[in-house]
């Protein structure tokens, strides 16, 4: 049994690593959580209580905080990021690169004053930008093309810094496109899903032609305790994928979600290109295979099924999210 850090512990990839370790590990975790837009403590609400899970309201940019968590836990798990693509592009990065940078740097300095056995970074494809080759494998040049994508390889190359240069126990993932339960809406696999069971228009940027990985998040859960449980000499210093190996266009994604609901009165509505748009996204499974065995096991068929039973059940958490973030955008 292993004490687990989970940053970022109410946002939807972590809380679901957080289910994940709760229900099939022995494991204690400590969830760390600023509770900004992107952090809803409803995720956890099924498991607050549970004897294995303590929740600390705080930010990993406070250093004193971070150093008092880090000195009682074996394993950090950094999940703790702003996220919101095109927040980064209209908002400014000013956020993105104090909490996905500098928020990294404390935590990694905190380890370095107090070892743990191993630090998780959970990075992101979107430092990739573009596939110039297809799979993506961990030697993709790294092109990100958003400031949000930008801050994520900032810390992505910190971190492995750290383990060049001080020897730390680092392991960098890097996902692919995520989905399921306790997305927020603003991602595009809910954003569809809402929207269909609204009855409103299913938005598509550009011609929809633009593809991804799509990874379902119980599935990267799954991925995670793999890392937290491999041997650390076999993992310290790695970057791996965290994919499927398989691509689907949005547009698709839009069609499979109005089959996938049902009765709706929904049609796709094409809008103009965001900036910074990737074309497209696969990435190589062979390493994280290679390093634990891990392999995804849920087909996008099977995980936009639960995914869009999970939004339909409920409804009262995606609307609240929804009018929380347009309470947050008006005022």
């Amino acid at each position: 049994m292993k004490k687990v850090l989970v940053t970022g512990g109410a946002g939807f990839i972590s809380s679901n690593v957080i289910h994940h370790l709760l229900e099939h590990s022995s494991h204690e975790v400590i969830s760390l959580d600023s509770l900004t837009y992107a952090g809803n403590l409803e995720n956890l609400a099924e498991v607050m209580s549970h004897e294995r899970l303590s929740f600390v309201h705080g930010d990993i940019r406070d250093a004193a905080l971070v150093a008092e968590l880090v000195a009682g836990v074996d394993v950090i798990v950094n999940a703790a990021a702003e996220s919101h693509v095109e927040k980064s592009i209209e908002d400014g990065a000013s956020e993105f690169v104090t909490t996905n940078v500098e928020g990294t740097q404390i935590l990694l300095d905190a380890i370095r004053r107090a070892p743990v056995e191993r630090f998780v970074l959970i990075s992101s494809s979107e430092v990739y930008g573009t596939a110039e080759t297809a799979p993506m494998d961990e030697r993709h040049p790294l092109e990100p093309r958003s400031p949000y994508a930008a801050t994520k390889a900032g810390g992505d190359r910190l971190a492995y810094s750290y383990y060049v240069t001080y020897g730390l126990p680092i392991v960098i993932v890097r996902p692919f496109n995520n989905y399921g339960p306790r997305q927020h809406p603003e991602k595009v696999v809910p954003r569809f899903i809402t929207q269909a069971l609204s009855g409103s228009p299913l938005t598509i940027h550009g011609d929809g032609h633009a593809s991804r990985d799509w990874l379902y998040v119980d599935d990267h859960a799954e991925a995670i305790e793999a890392l937290i449980d491999a041997p650390v000499d076999a993992i310290a210093g790695e970057v791996v994928n965290v994919a499927t190996g398989v691509d689907i266009s949005v547009a698709e994604i839009a069609d499979l979600v109005l089959e996938a609901v049902g009765e709706t009165s929904s049609e796709k509505v094409y809008v103009p290109e965001r900036p910074g748009q990737v074309d497209r996204h696969i990435g190589s499974t062979e390493k994280m295979a290679a390093l634990t065995g891990w392999r995804a096991q849920t087909a996008f068929a099977d995980g936009l099924e639960r995914t869009v039973a999970w939004y339909r059940e409920n409804e009262a958490w995606w609307r609240g999210v929804l009018g929380q973030s347009r309470h947050a955008s008006s005022s």
